[in-house]
């Protein structure tokens, strides 16, 4: 498929090995405790969709002009402003290719502040992982604001946004009057589905600048559109919500294929010697494609198996929950917010296969 594009940041370098990763981490930690201490010192920055006033750190690939920013964990809330998801952009030298696009306009319009501090090449293409509110609704600022790039996202996501620009399904639209409430004003009446200009089915690859950027289906997973993109010069790989970076994985959606996201994990753990770096949809990004893959999947496995068990045996499922150990994964981020949810659509799968 060929794919037709329209013609000083904070930025802390993720990297340099197991303790360059380390020292990163604790100084990310150090500058939220210390940004926690005086955030009445820090002033909220302003867009056109309201104010932002979480930091909104810039990170850069060791080496290469790929940049990210993290999103923190649990549900999208007025506390967090509704950034819970990853997203990041590649420059070039024909211009920008950006991967996810963050949860509300507001903070989609913070990113293209971003990617204006470090250059005032145009934005080309947004690459969407798959349609979920956290990684979409971001989308409208760059419609807006930057010249109207090519969206690119997997055919699958048709289902989601009703299959037009001027149409969604019913699954957006309970969402969006959802997080209307729950993340006013970030996302309010004026906040709208940007559904995606160009689809592919199983994968599409393009070059910009001499960089070539692969995109290939994985889902149904987490979602039935998902995506990946490989940026081959660079050795980087953006995972979407297929993996999640030292955090619990959201298990807990009716979209849900279990089957095929492991099968989507098993695709990315042949790439690793391909792979330098992954940037998870959620969580930190890994200088080891192989170690964030079976993090990934243990999870996956070993709720699948203890609720399986627990339907096999009859065992209701507060029961079951109740009397299962969770102390390997207790202490990551999200489990209080995802965990439970996630054994229970599990445990209902599980039922479901027992009666087929």
């Amino acid at each position: 498929m060929n794919i037709a594009i329209p013609s000083v940041p904070i930025k802390l370098q993720r990297g340099g090995g197991h303790a360059g990763m380390c020292c990163a981490r604790w100084l990310v930690l150090a500058c939220a405790l210390l940004t926690g201490m005086a955030a009445s010192a820090a002033p909220p920055v302003e867009t056109p969709y309201g104010a932002v006033s979480l930091p909104f750190t810039l990170y850069q690939v060791p080496g290469a002009p790929v940049y990210y920013v993290e999103g923190l964990s649990g549900v999208p809330d007025s506390v967090n402003e509704g950034h819970t998801s990853n997203a990041g952009f590649v420059v070039t030298e024909a211009g920008v290719v950006v991967f996810d696009a963050l949860g509300t306009p507001a903070l989609g319009y913070r990113l293209l502040q971003r990617i204006r501090e470090v250059t005032d090449k145009p934005v080309k293409c947004v690459v969407v992982s798959h349609y979920h509110a956290d990684h979409i609704y971001g989308l409208q600022a760059f419609k807006e604001h930057a010249n109207a790039p090519t969206v690119l996202a997997q055919r699958g996501t048709l289902g989601y946004t009703g299959g037009t620009a001027d149409s969604q399904g019913e699954d957006a639209a309970r969402r969006l009057e959802q997080r209307r409430q729950a993340l006013f004003p970030w996302v309010d009446e004026k906040t709208t589905i940007v559904a995606p200009d160009q689809v592919f089915d199983r994968e599409t690859s393009f070059e910009l600048g001499g960089v070539r950027f692969e995109v290939k289906h994985l889902g149904p997973a987490h979602a039935p559109g998902d995506a990946i993109m490989l940026v081959r010069n660079y050795g980087v790989l953006f995972g979407g919500d297929v993996i999640y970076g030292g955090r619990v994985p959201f298990l807990d959606s009716p979209e849900t294929d279990i089957t095929q996201w492991l099968a989507g994990l098993d695709y990315i753990a042949g790439l690793k010697d391909q792979v330098q770096y992954v940037i998870p949809g959620h969580g930190t990004m890994s200088e080891d494609a192989q170690r964030v893959v079976e993090a990934t999947r243990n999870y996956i496995l070993y709720v699948r198996e203890v609720m399986a068990r627990a339907v096999g045996d009859l065992v209701p499922f507060d029961e079951a929950y109740l009397n299962t150990g969770w102390s390997r994964f207790e202490k990551l981020p999200a489990f209080d917010a995802s965990n439970r949810g996630n054994a229970y659509r599990i445990y209902l799968d599980e039922e479901a296969r027992s009666l087929r």
